[in-house]
């Protein structure tokens, strides 16, 4: 079976489609390693596998659920997210935007395969952001 992305160290890591892991996002630099890719491994409780396109209503949705990602924390070097910017989301954080109708926009080739440990990808196929 291939490495799907649990190591954190980029090798050999899958995307839901089953091509190499593309990048997410550099401005801001996404990731839980920071790195631009949405890489996952053992200090990540948080499984951040979701490459999605910020739009206002799921920047509402998550404030509203304790994890503002607006507010910019130059304390953490985080300048805060806009509509548009790409950003590796938890992947359970996405599955609850998708039940209240508020799922952001993925892009497929950035989101680890690790995703679909927990959504569908008809589910993840139905909100993809447009190439």
């Amino acid at each position: 079976m291939p490495d799907l992305g649990a190591s954190g160290d980029g090798a050999a890591t899958r995307n839901v489609l089953g091509g190499p892991l593309q990048a997410c996002g550099r401005d801001p630099l996404t990731g839980f390693y920071r790195d631009g890719r949405c890489e996952t491994g053992p200090d990540d409780a948080g499984t951040h596998v979701v490459c999605a396109v910020m739009t206002a209503e799921f920047l509402d949705f998550t404030k509203g659920r304790g994890n503002d990602l607006s507010t910019p924390r130059p304390q953490w070097g985080f300048p805060g997210l806009s509509p548009g910017d790409r950003w590796c989301l938890c992947v359970g954080r996405w599955a609850e935007a998708l039940a209240a109708g508020v799922a952001p926009p993925v892009v497929l080739e950035a989101t680890n395969a690790r995703a679909l440990d927990t959504v569908a990808l008809d589910d993840l196929q139905s909100h993809a952001a447009p190439a």
